[in-house]
């Protein structure tokens, strides 16, 4: 292991998380993606077209394919809907990017500068190639950092955002980084599975999630926990449970499953997994 990698990679865990998505080629992020170099690594939000399902068998999985990567592109513009004002002259950090697709449309959205932090090579290096074919790479620059230590300056940024990336950290020093960086008042956002902790532990669904996806997905109750030991201030908490159920149901009928579809859709109905997006600014 190069110094590099010892400065990003510093436990076990994290050596074993950036190896799956080092080697991870899964068609459900690539195909998707392919549709207009926007590879995301996230899950969708609304209501499919049912007439995606009626289309004649030749070009049936394309439309679904299609379909699926549309909802995946709304929730990425839902989250970017809560940064609030965000000027030309802003930065912002998305932590724990993948393979980019969020950071290109916060530059499009916004005008201004973007930092994306992985742990995975493979997926820098691919970011970065994506920036550079769209000839952005001037401002959207995708960076080999852990998100619990990225070396970036205190209040850098005036938005940071984790789309489905929190549960590979602990939460509580996930924020303290966070609001580091953050300038004062500024707005952190993110999407994540968390489980029910109303309903006492994970369900046997919610496991089955975290063996796949080698995670470690939190109790709601610890986001808000956690934020406050941050100083961070929520703003607005909204629900997507019910919003993402048809984006797996219509996953489930595609050709791109992974065999976690079912674990996910008995997880949402059976409301021991939550799907929320939470927005707090930093005081």
């Amino acid at each position: 292991m190069t110094s590099i990698d010892q400065s990003v990679l510093r436990t076990p865990y994290q050596r074993s998380v950036a190896d799956y998505w080092n080697h991870e080629k899964n068609p459900v992020n690539l195909r998707l993606g392919d549709i207009d170099h926007l590879y995301h690594h996230h899950y969708g939000i609304g209501d499919y077209d049912p007439a995606v399902l009626e289309t004649p068998a030749p070009r049936r999985d394309e439309a679904i394919i299609a379909e699926m990567h549309r909802l995946e592109t709304a929730q990425a513009q839902v989250l970017l809907d809560h940064l609030g004002d965000i000027a030309p002259t802003d930065r912002l950090l998305d932590a724990g990017c993948g393979r980019g697709g969020s950071s290109i449309m916060a530059n499009q959205r916004f005008g201004c500068r973007v930092d994306g932090v992985s742990i995975s090579q493979q997926q820098v290096d691919f970011a970065n190639a994506e920036a550079a074919r769209r000839g952005v790479d001037g401002e959207v620059r995708y960076h080999l950092c852990n998100m619990l230590d990225t070396g970036f300056d205190t209040g850098a940024f005036r938005g940071i955002w984790n789309n489905e990336s929190t549960m590979y950290v602990d939460l509580f020093d996930l924020f303290a980084e966070h609001a580091r960086q953050l300038a004062p008042g500024g707005r952190y956002v993110t999407i994540t599975g968390c489980y029910n902790d109303v309903t006492g532990g994970r369900s046997r669904a919610v496991s089955q999630i975290d063996q796949h996806y080698i995670c470690n997905i939190h109790a709601r109750g610890q986001y808000f926990k956690a934020l406050a030991a941050n100083g961070f201030v929520p703003i607005s908490v909204v629900d997507l449970t019910a919003a993402t159920i048809p984006y797996w149901e219509l996953r489930a009928r595609s050709s791109v499953t992974t065999g976690i579809e079912e674990a996910f859709l008995t997880a949402y109905r059976e409301g021991s997994f939550h799907y929320l997006l939470i927005a707090a600014d930093r005081v």
